[in-house]
């Protein structure tokens, strides 16, 4: 409750307590029969209602508002977001056409898979900045809450028994959150 509601709601106590004083003063004073009492007792009930009715309707109306507010913040974050990792990966997509352009050219001289490095290197460290990072596992022991085993084979050696021989497909962390389990096969 804000300071302003606060000092409101103490200025209309004060005033209905100045009201039922000056009613009763005047009851005694003017001898008002007990249903002109109720009649005004009844009407500053009503005005009281009225005045909590417009108070509830404002609040509702306040908080509609932020709500569809805050809806639209969170889509905005949420295009934003996307937008600078497209934005990231423009330079990438750039290189991947010079690529597929210097393939088709017979007169480069300059291998392919030297520019596929490149770009691979690019786009590593691109989504290394925007918190990736790969799950090494090749050789570690298997760990069912970190790896997904997809088949299990002969160890070639008894040290390699419970080992992790070959990732099949690598696992991924972001901002140390796994987003992808790597897929690996086990040694038995």
């Amino acid at each position: 409750m804000s300071k302003e509601e606060t000092s409101e709601t103490k200025e209309e106590a004060v005033e209905k307590k100045d009201a039922k004083s000056a009613s009763k003063k005047s009851n005694k004073k003017k001898k008002i029969s007990p249903t002109e009492a109720l009649k005004l007792e009844i009407s500053t009930l009503e005005e009281e209602r009225d005045e909590l009715k417009d108070k509830f309707v404002r609040k509702v109306a306040e908080f509609d508002n932020f709500r569809r507010r805050t809806s639209k913040e969170r889509l905005d974050l949420i295009g934003t977001a996307n937008r600078e990792t497209i934005i990231a990966l423009l330079p990438i997509l750039d290189d991947f056409e010079r690529a597929i352009k210097a393939a088709n050219d017979d007169t480069s001289t300059e291998p392919i898979s030297e520019g596929v490095m490149m770009v691979f290197n690019k786009m590593t460290g691109i989504l290394g900045q925007k918190g990736l990072k790969a799950i090494e596992s090749t050789g570690e022991m298997f760990n069912p809450d970190m790896h997904e085993a997809i088949t299990e084979v002969p160890a070639p050696s008894e040290d390699m028994k419970g080992k992790i021989i070959d990732t099949l497909e690598k696992g991924y962390y972001l901002n140390e959150k796994i987003i992808r389990y790597p897929r690996v096969v086990i040694g038995k």
